[in-house]
């Protein structure tokens, strides 16, 4: 790519304001949000790393958290997002009112990129991996508690049976598209 017909990461980032990378546990918010992070020269937060260790064990023990479980982590995520002018988070913001409290706590327009794909090919990425307390019994409960983003217009959905690159290459062209389309400025 040239660089004199693209402009500058750190204006790009601007452009969108935060991003969540989100998905159930497998779908690759991690690998996708420090892409995008890199990408457009802005910091990565990896959500996992900003749970109470209460929930951790629960999880590691095969206990999926609850919505008590969720609101503190939710919180420290959304400080987050509040707090850095251009930054890219991952979180799995299952449920509509997660996303909603993202939103709120951010205090400002946000985009999320929601990572999509069934669930044999989540099993089979899940259990090929090594996560510190993600374990594969606990995918049924995600599928579960997700409520798909339909209608959300600040939500772009991505499907997952493709490369790593091919999925940054996809988030940045339909982030760029539903900038241009909203007529925003963030």
């Amino acid at each position: 790519m040239s660089t004199a017909a693209s402009r500058p990461a750190s204006k790009v980032a601007s452009a969108f304001g935060p991003i969540v990378v989100m998905g159930v546990s497998g779908c690759g918010k991690s690998s996708v949000g420090e892409r995008l992070a890199g990408y457009l020269d802005c910091p990565f937060v990896e959500g996992d790393s900003l749970h109470p260790a209460a929930n951790v064990e629960k999880m590691r023990m095969g206990i999926p958290i609850d919505d008590h479980d969720r609101w503190p982590w939710l919180d420290a995520l959304g400080r987050e997002l509040g707090a850095a002018r251009d930054i890219v988070v991952s979180c799995s913001a299952l449920r509509r009112c997660y996303r909603d409290r993202l939103r709120m706590l951010a205090g400002r327009p946000m985009t999320f990129v929601f990572l999509q794909g069934d669930r044999a090919l989540l099993a089979a990425r899940m259990a090929g991996r090594q996560h510190e307390y993600m374990p594969l019994l606990l995918l049924d409960s995600q599928f579960a508690t997700l409520e798909l983003p339909t209608g959300e217009k600040d939500v772009v959905t991505l499907d997952i049976n493709q490369s790593l690159e091919a999925i940054v290459a996809m988030a940045m062209t339909l982030l760029a598209a539903r900038k241009r389309n909203a007529g925003q400025t963030y």
